[in-house]
This record gives C-alpha cells, structure tokens and sequence, in this order.
C-alpha cells in the first residue's frame, strides 16, 4: 500500500486510569473513523505524567511488556480497526524500569519492542529517577502500511537517533510525547516552537514525513505542569500540513504517497552522498 494516512492524538490525561485508557481507545476509533491507517497516542497516555517529582509510589504503574493488559486492549483494538497504533507504557522488568513502546501491526500482531534511549533529567522531567536508559537500540518495524521507526519525546532532539531510523529502512518517524511548560526553578521559558522546528528538521535531512503526538491540559503533582499540545505531522520537506492547537483535543491527520516519497529520497541524494567515513566524531564524547 503506497498512500498512507496518519494521525497524532492529542488529549488531556486525568488522574483516572481506566477513563485515560478508554478516551484514547474512543479517539483511535475517531481517526480511523476518518481513514487513518497509523495512529499515534502520546507519551505515557495511561496516567499523570509522574516524572515532574520523585516518588517510588509510582513505580507500582509499571507492568511487564509480557501480558500486559494495555497492550493486548490496543493489539484488539489495532485488529478490530485495521490500523498499525504503537502504544508507549511503563514497563517493569524485573528489577529494571523502562519508558517502553510496544508496536502493534494493522493484525493486531505485537511486533516488538522499544525502550526509550535518552533519558532527560530536569526541573519537572526527573525521568532518570524512574528509567533505565534503553537497551533495545532503535526500532524500525514493517508493518502492514509501512516500515516506521518510533522513538520517544526526548529523543526527538537527537538528529543521530532519527538518521539511524532513516538508515534502518524507516519510510516515516513517529514520536509520542509528553512536553509543556518548565516549572521553576528554571527560567519562564516556552519550548514549542523550538520542539517542532527540531523534528521539522529530521522529516527535511531524511525527507521522510514525521508524526508527534503530545498531551494536553495542566496536570500538578508537587509541581506543575502545563502540556502545550500542538500535535503535528511534516512532510517529507519539514513543513507542517497538520496541526492541533496548544489546547484542543483531537487528531492531526495528514496522508502520504511513500513509494514517491522513497523515489524522491533516491533521486535527491541525501542518502548517496552521504561520508560515514568523516563521521568518526559522532562516536566520541565531548
């Protein structure tokens, strides 16, 4: 199947779980509805984003990635709908925590498995405390409609995550997320438009289109949290062709032709010209 048409959901998140879990089964229902074929939750979609503070009660939310409920609800849901839908939780195994993303095909097949590599640690975004950095590597999964890579809100702000995608054969990049104000101690700062433009520039240097799906709404915890939305899709040049605003809930959808979008690719040489031999630098630190 050559044109493929995606959505990134986008809603505020309560602190009642079975409610967050049925508002996105409601909204993956709603874009398939309106022809969706991958569908894009955010990040951590089960509950409060619960890294703003440091808190070991939360690690009782984490569940293995084997029998995971929420996953086999969303591989029935995939089936039903015939629709690929990569599902991000919280996984516990055995003593080891990960901000995980299983990728479930249009069958309702659980193709693997996907562990968050860039863990940030911050004002409000204390993830370190509860995630062990991934050791799954980059993922890119054939699926039904497509080959596609996922990674997971921070590392969207690392071009060399997005680059291996592209390298694994991804056709498209998707990214769930979880993303707003910056609570203090850090100076008033409004991150949004600098998170686009950083992904914008992924789907432009690999000219593939790139999916984000992020939360809404305010969630406090000790501190506060205001998510800013703005879900979009860019296509293959990095520019915007949908949107949601910074508060309203709903889906962006936008559709693709991927085989010409891989001609495109071959014939502007972005792959071809390509030095691996000058980049011996990005293996180092400093």
């Amino acid at each position: 199947m050559s044109e493929v048409t995606f959505a990134a959901l986008q809603f505020a998140v309560t602190a009642d779980r079975a409610a967050n879990i049925a508002r996105a089964e409601a909204m993956v229902r709603d874009a398939a509805g309106q022809g969706a074929n991958v569908i894009l939750l955010p990040e951590l979609f089960e509950g409060y984003y619960f890294c703003q503070d440091q808190d070991a009660a939360h690690f009782a939310h984490a569940a293995p990635f084997e029998g995971n409920p929420l996953i086999a609800r969303m591989s029935a849901l995939a089936k039903a709908l015939n629709v690929v839908l990569p599902v991000s939780f919280f996984e516990r195994a055995g003593h080891a925590h990960f901000n995980s993303l299983a990728m479930i095909d249009a069958d309702g097949t659980v193709l693997g498995l996907y562990r968050k590599s860039h863990i940030p640690d911050g004002p409000g975004y204390q993830e370190k405390f509860y995630f062990t950095p991934g050791d799954t590597g980059f993922q890119v999964w054939t699926t039904k409609f497509g080959r596609f890579g996922v990674a997971i809100c921070w590392d969207q702000w690392f071009p060399e995550a997005a680059r291996a995608m592209a390298l694994m054969g991804a056709q498209a990049l998707l990214y769930p997320t979880a993303i707003g104000s910056e609570p203090p101690p850090a100076p008033p700062l409004d991150s949004r438009d600098h998170w686009r433009r950083v992904m914008q520039g992924h789907a432009a240097a690999n000219l593939m289109p790139v999916i984000a799906a992020n939360r809404i709404g305010t969630e406090k915890l000790t501190s506060e949290i205001t998510f800013y939305g703005s879900s979009f899709i860019a296509d293959a040049t990095g520019a915007i062709v949908a949107e949601r605003g910074r508060q309203d809930e709903g889906a962006a959808i936008a559709r693709f032709d991927l085989a010409a979008l891989a001609r495109q690719r071959a014939s502007w040489g972005l792959f071809r010209d390509r030095r691996p031999d000058l980049y011996g630098m990005l293996g180092r630190h400093g």
